[in-house]
């Protein structure tokens, strides 16, 4: 199964107030696997970021002003999400924004193209999975990552690639754990346009299920087990270990 883990900075809390994108960021793994296949594009919004939003991620008008419109990305990021499952927290916000983006992208052209994501994606909120298994407690990303021993120290500000990987450990964490394991742990993140190679990303070394190796203690390690038994009992009166399953009574004694 292919899923994007995504993450998006705006310039406001509203499409319909005319905010718009101003970064994407997105981690590809495919059976729970990173491929090392991110995303990542900043946006010019074509308007003003707002101040409490700059505070937020710290994403400046002059740090966007050179880069492209959404128009100049929207294939190329299309074709990166089209038919994955999203994994997104507070999936609401970023679908809205980026099917506000679609929408005008669409009358621009003319004709309907592109979206909207839910009709060519499955999407995942995990803050509603969050809040299913974690009822009535914070479930912010920073929350999630401290319940779930998730290092994001390096999080000072919010951004959009950054968070995608974290809220990928997070996912991974809430979903059964990882199955594979962090070599490098950080991704190379350019300054503009998506890192796609396979370079790039958190790049995991895959560990196989085996079976595990039963090792049987020898005759000096039995010895003193019995004795470690037999002294319990002398001090306690009784065993605890006498009432498991299967423990002969021949074997009660020590050497």
């Amino acid at each position: 199964m292919r899923q994007i883990i995504l993450d998006t900075e705006t310039t406001g809390i509203d499409p319909k107030e005319g905010h718009r994108l101003i970064e994407i960021g997105a981690v590809e793994m495919v059976n729970r696997r990173f491929t090392g296949n991110n995303y990542h594009q900043y946006i010019n919004p074509q308007r003003d970021i707002e101040a409490e939003a700059i505070e937020v991620h710290g994403i400046t008008n002059e740090r966007v002003a050179n880069e492209p419109v959404f128009a100049e990305i929207a294939d190329e990021f299309w074709e990166y999400i089209r038919g994955a499952e999203l994994v997104i927290h507070n999936a609401a916000f970023d679908v809205g924004f980026i099917d506000h983006e679609l929408g005008l992208l669409n009358q621009a052209r003319g004709e309907p193209r592109l979206g909207p994501v839910a009709e060519y994606c499955r999407i995942l909120d995990t803050l509603k999975m969050a809040r299913d298994k974690h009822p009535g407690q914070r479930n912010n990303l920073d929350a999630l990552c401290k319940r779930y021993d998730i290092d994001n120290g390096h999080r000072v500000l919010h951004g959009a690639l950054l968070d995608a990987e974290i809220l990928a450990e997070v996912y991974l964490a809430m979903t059964g754990g990882q199955t594979a394991l962090s070599l490098d742990g950080m991704s190379q993140e350019t300054e503009s346009g998506p890192s796609a190679s396979g370079d790039g990303g958190i790049r995991r070394l895959a560990l196989e299920r085996g079976r595990l190796t039963v090792q049987k203690p020898d005759e000096s390690e039995l010895a003193a087990h019995y004795a470690k038994l037999e002294k319990i009992r002398q001090a306690a009166g009784q065993c605890r270990w006498d009432d498991l399953p299967g423990w002969q009574t021949p074997e009660r004694k020590s050497p």
